[in-house]
């Protein structure tokens, strides 16, 4: 006759697995690998299987059953308890594959894999040591994973930079160039890195009226860098922006107090009042202004047609005085060298044979009555030299 009731459930475990049997909701033993046959007629049996080659225990409960049923599961599985000030380094087979968070607890199975947690005290100390940096910023596996994102502040500080160390909200010391972490739980750390390099601003397409009320269009130019870290990060929040503003305020204040004929003429008079004022001002604040000038004034269009009409009224006065000069100058040439003709006869004969020489230069036949004096008084005959044929 068939049995209407199955008495006994046979159960086979792997090498790689542990069971966990309950009867009721009730913890009652482990089983190792290998074939059991597990009594089922009263019912309630639920079997949990894991696989140990994971370490970890993953139960919901692990905590309470390891405190529950110590005496039956401490043979399988050892535990780690962190405090709220500890960090655990967990190693598998000596190799760092996690980072286990305070106040976390941690249950592994034994003689599966050379494990061990190693607890480091964060209460006082956050830096992380350099050796093991390089695994957790950028070597090992675990500097990759979403734990150790959540659980390090890892920052590289670039030649030529300086970091500003802030630990929460607080400034703590400066990072010379190198790598650096802290450990983020129970506090906030963030470093800012600040550029020691010469570095440009431009203030661009400032719409500032003169004294005389003329718009212009002004660009501005500078460069500068940072000399006292600290007190920049102390005293400005951003200090690029107040740079800035200040640039902006000095070219307003200095281009509003002076005519449009001055600007024009003389710009580098404007450069060094808009720099002696920024120098002074930046040296408080651990900022060197190295240059700055204007480099561009753009007028208005009308204004343009004005200035251009004035400069081309400039240059034909100018122009004309030059001319006048020239033939006042030219008159009185020519009335000094007819007075000295008048009271000298000879050199007026020379003056005369002079231009007789250039005439005859020019002629090809000459015809001479009564002398000498026929050239001068009488008639003079002058036929053009004759073409040669082209």
């Amino acid at each position: 006759m068939k049995s209407l009731f199955k008495m006994w459930n046979t159960l086979d475990i792997a090498d790689n697995e542990r069971a966990l049997l309950f009867r009721r909701n009730r913890f009652e033993l482990v089983l190792k690998p290998g074939r059991h046959r597990v009594q089922v007629m009263t019912g309630g049996v639920r079997i949990e299987t894991y696989d140990v080659t994971d370490v970890v225990f993953t139960a919901a409960k692990a905590k309470f059953l390891l405190n529950t049923h110590s005496s039956i599961l401490r043979e399988y599985l050892e535990s780690y308890e962190l405090t709220d000030y500890q960090v655990g380094l967990f190693y598998r087979d000596g190799h760092l594959v996690d980072i286990i968070p305070p106040g976390s607890f941690r249950a592994v199975w034994k003689d599966v894999e050379d494990v061990r947690l190693d607890i480091i005290d964060i209460s006082e100390a956050y830096a992380i040591d350099e050796k093991l940096l390089g695994l957790l910023g950028r070597g090992a596996k675990v500097g990759q994973c979403k734990t150790a994102v959540q659980a390090i502040s890892y920052t590289e500080v670039p030649d030529e930079h300086v970091g500003l160390l802030l630990v929460n909200g607080k400034f703590e010391k400066l990072l010379q160039p190198g790598s650096y972490g802290y450990w983020k739980y129970n506090r906030s750390v963030t470093v800012k890195l600040l550029d020691l390099r010469l570095q440009a601003i431009e203030v661009s397409g400032q719409e500032i009226l003169t004294k005389d009320l003329v718009s212009l269009r002004v660009n501005l130019t500078g460069s500068y860098r940072v000399t006292d870290p600290q007190v920049v990060a102390l005293k400005l929040n951003d200090y690029s922006g107040f740079i800035y503003r200040e640039l902006q305020l000095r070219l307003r204040e200095a281009v509003g107090t002076q005519a449009l004929d001055s600007l024009l003429e003389d710009k580098d008079s404007l450069n060094l009042v808009i720099a002696d004022g920024i120098r002074e001002r930046l040296a408080e604040y651990g900022i060197e202004m190295i240059s700055v000038g204007v480099k561009d004034i753009i007028l208005p269009g009308d204004m343009k047609v004005i200035l251009n009409q004035v400069v081309e009224a400039q240059k034909e006065s100018e122009a004309n005085l030059i001319k006048r000069r020239e033939e006042t100058q030219a008159m009185r040439s020519l009335h000094n060298t007819a007075k000295m003709m008048d009271n000298n006869p000879t050199l007026l004969r020379l003056k005369e044979l002079e231009a007789l020489e250039r005439i005859t230069g020019r002629i090809d036949k000459i015809s001479v009555y009564g002398g000498l004096d026929g050239v001068l008084n009488d008639l003079v005959k002058l036929a053009p030299r004759a073409k040669s044929d082209g």
